[in-house]
């Protein structure tokens, strides 16, 4: 069975997209830590990040490296910090969390709510900084 995240991919799930490439996915998490919180993940199906082949899981980097300079340039936060934590979803991914304070709360377990109309501007902001 495809994972939630193999269906984003094929277009089954609507998502707040960030950047595609032939490989990689990259899309707003719907339960953002912070605003701009956004998902990187292979296309490949494969649970566990550390099972992707290396050049597989230098690639995601290489592409999340890229997504992360887009918020950094879109939303100016202090920086992206980085969570891979890998339990919520059977599917390979690295959470990039936009750091707007030092004193902010940096976990998966704090939310901020975000409206849908919000997620789509973050979403175009973000976009319009890509590049791979």
């Amino acid at each position: 069975m495809s994972s939630i995240f193999t269906k984003i991919v094929k277009g089954e799930i609507p998502s707040y997209k960030i950047a595609e490439d032939e490989k990689h996915y990259a899309f707003l998490d719907i339960n953002p830590a912070a605003k701009g919180h956004t998902l990187c993940i292979p296309k490949k199906e494969v649970d566990y990040l550390f099972d992707l082949k290396p050049d597989e899981l230098s690639e995601l980097t290489k592409f999340s490296q890229k997504v992360a300079s887009s918020i950094d340039k879109a939303l100016k936060p202090i920086r992206t910090g980085v969570i891979v934590e890998g339990m919520e979803v059977p599917h390979a991914h690295i959470h990039l969390i936009p750091i707007y304070k030092e004193t902010q709360a940096f976990s998966l377990g704090k939310k901020v709510d975000v409206t849908e109309d919000g997620m789509r501007k973050l979403a175009e902001q973000i976009r319009q900084k890509i590049t791979l």
